[in-house]
């Protein structure tokens, strides 16, 4: 395997739980969103960036939006966590909202995190419970699949994170 760096950003330790499952797994070094420099990543030759999701944007992301050029002709696959369950048309919509203007081609891969709102912010736990309140009123029947999760997840808390989401990945960076 190439030599390669991990790029991480989380806020409740989901997805950083998954960036050391995957430092394991590949040797790669591994460093937080916030302290990665250009300069000291472009030594890679891959660069996996690992973010949650929080509202609909992968944490993280700026840094390859604003460094890629910069970048080379890295290899560079991104990393996403969030609880909801795994739906791919929500997915591919997800990825087209969020990989674009020079990042289209970067492949992206998806892993299921945990939801605990007592670990939560004090914005994010009212922000989680607005939306909940907005989507109560609507037909469950009409639910998309992410809205049946967030749903799901009232009084309840729940970690999924588990390194069968990383194996994609993985053959992903083999094949490399």
């Amino acid at each position: 395997m190439k030599k390669g760096i991990i790029i991480y950003q989380s806020k409740y330790g989901a997805t950083q739980k998954y960036a050391g499952w995957l430092r394991e797994m590949t040797g790669f070094d591994y460093i937080r969103a916030k302290d990665a420099l250009p300069d000291k990543v472009k030594k890679y030759d891959v660069i996996v960036l690992c973010g949650g999701i929080y509202a609909s944007s992968i944490a993280g992301l700026s840094f390859l939006k604003k460094n890629i050029g910069r970048l080379g002709n890295k290899k560079i696959a991104v990393f996403c966590v969030g609880a909801s369950p795994y739906d791919e048309k929500t997915f591919q919509e997800f990825k087209r909202h969020n990989l674009k203007k020079g990042l289209e081609n970067i492949p992206l891969f998806y892993g299921r995190g945990a939801w605990d709102m007592r670990k939560m912010t004090l914005p994010d736990r009212t922000m989680c419970k607005m939306l909940q309140k907005s989507i109560a009123k609507r037909d469950p029947s009409t639910y998309e699949p992410w809205m049946v999760g967030l749903m799901s997840a009232v009084g309840q808390t729940g970690d999924w994170t588990d390194k069968k989401y990383l194996a994609p990945l993985m053959e992903y960076l083999r094949d490399l």
